[in-house]
């Protein structure tokens, strides 16, 4: 059986959703060590970086981290700590895909650049590079930053790009669409809220349609940013 890790205050009814769909569900704890909006946010804290191996930053939760290893899960640890503010609280905040590697690589775990084989990597501005990237497939994502964009592209990816907003993660302003979503299966991809209830919803339905991927909504709300969704 998948798990599928998630954000601690994930509401009760998402678990219900997730659980219905087969998964275990495995919530990442808070840490002190970044402020509170996204404390919990797995894009945070953990890096996949294949089938069988994540690393992680040194101070996580040792029960959540046995967890993982109980799971069958090589772990790794960042060479450095998560720092509170941004840059310090990106080194981990990846994508990381089969095929390619892509953030501000100023600030990337230096043992997480030591981890890469035989992937594509793109540099780009945006720090919060996971939060900001919705990976729909190999070759599909969706951002509201045109720099990850036009790097994503630069790669023959079909990238959609969204104006920003409307898309909760509090006390901050809104989130980011990457922190919203994550694939289940390769054709399946759940969101924290409900694609009807956001402004750019038809725009992300008729992509995904695109790409036939099956959205899943775990709760009929607003979409939430929680950090993104990983399954292992």
């Amino acid at each position: 059986m998948k798990t599928a890790i998630v954000d601690f205050r994930i509401s009760e009814e998402e678990i219900k959703n997730l659980k219905l769909l087969g998964l275990n569900v495995l919530k990442c704890p808070p840490y002190d060590g970044v402020y509170n909006a996204i404390c919990g946010h797995p894009d945070i804290q953990i890096n996949i970086l294949s089938e069988k191996k994540i690393m992680v930053h040194p101070k996580i939760n040792k029960d959540f981290l046995n967890k993982i290893l109980n799971l069958g899960y090589d772990i790794s640890f960042s060479s450095s700590l998560i720092g509170y503010n941004y840059p310090e609280n990106i080194i981990l905040n990846a994508v990381n895909t089969n095929k390619v590697f892509m953030h501000n690589l100023s600030y990337t775990d230096k043992n997480l650049l030591k981890s890469l084989h035989s992937k594509k990597i793109l540099n780009v501005s945006q720090g919060y590079t996971k939060c900001s990237t919705a990976i729909i497939s190999e070759e599909a994502f969706i951002t509201s930053d045109t720099k990850i964009k036009k790097a994503l592209e630069s790669m023959d990816a079909d990238v959609l790009l969204l104006p920003p907003g409307d898309i909760e993660l509090p006390p901050l302003n809104y989130g980011f669409i990457g922190g919203t979503c994550g694939l289940i299966s390769e054709d399946t991809i759940v969101f924290f809220g409900n694609l009807e209830k956001y402004e750019y919803g038809n725009k992300v339905h008729d992509f995904l349609k695109k790409h036939h991927i099956t959205p899943i909504y775990l709760k009929d709300d607003i979409l939430t940013d929680r950090g993104s969704l990983f399954i292992i």
